[in-house]
């Protein structure tokens, strides 16, 4: 009993300290020397979902992302085979909102049968949100995305133990702008509908211990988006 209570007892540490290393990986590598940006798995297909329409606007949006095919072994009395556990659905929608984890989203002009992508450049798409409020009362029509485009920890992909950043772009995905500065983490973002402001925290890492802690710096910011041109104003509440 003795022997199984220590057997225990060190698994449990294991399991801790695994954990803990997990969540102490940091989110930033400055290290230049780590390799790049991994190729595509073999084992992933790019997949669209059915296109999407915004009300108010003369654009259908296609969410585009990898269909990973996972394979489970199955064991049998005659032996072992494998089948494939997938699902061909790869984001979700809600009210203005398409959320998942998104390789790119293509734009279609009602009408016509061109479709354009967002972006030439790797990227990890979580949120792409509609602001129709804005386009209600001053005929911008604009979307929002939170979005991963930089190996930050530099270990070789895209996904979410990188830093998250803040995009605008157009409803017909022209004019893609980055709000938010490359090494600052998003925090959140924030719509003032009555005076047509989107507001947006970041954090910097400025002791670049590669982890956003209590000694970093946070960074407030809006951008007028009734202006043509999408100026980032910085602001200190505090």
């Amino acid at each position: 009993m003795r022997k199984l209570h220590i057997a225990l007892l060190g698994l449990s540490i294991l399991l801790l300290t695994s954990c803990k290393e997990e969540a102490e990986k940091p989110k930033v590598t400055y290290d230049a020397s780590k390799r790049p940006i991994a190729k595509s798995d073999s084992t992933e297909i790019e997949i669209a979902d059915l296109p999407i329409h915004m009300e108010g606007t003369n654009y259908l949006i296609h969410p585009v992302g990898d269909l990973s095919i996972r394979e489970k072994g199955i064991k049998t009395r005659y032996g072992s085979s494998s089948v494939n556990d997938l699902s061909f659905t790869i984001s979700n929608y809600g009210e203005n909102e398409i959320t998942g984890f998104l390789q790119n989203i293509k734009f279609q002009k009602m009408g016509s049968d061109s479709i354009k992508a967002l972006t030439n450049k790797p990227v990890l798409i979580q949120t792409a949100t509609y602001l129709k409020s804005v386009s209600d009362k001053t005929k911008n029509q604009i979307m929002v995305y939170t979005m991963v485009d930089i190996d930050t920890n530099k270990d070789g992909k895209l996904d979410t133990s990188d830093i998250k950043a803040l995009y605008l772009s157009e409803i017909s995905g022209d004019k893609l702008t980055k709000l938010s500065d490359s090494y600052q983490e998003l925090i959140d973002w924030n719509l003032i509908e009555s005076n047509n402001r989107l507001y947006f925290r970041t954090v910097e890492d400025t002791n670049k211990n590669g982890q956003f802690d209590k000694m970093d710096v946070v960074h407030y910011n809006y951008v007028d988006l009734t202006s043509k041109e999408w100026k980032i104003i910085s602001y200190k509440p505090v």
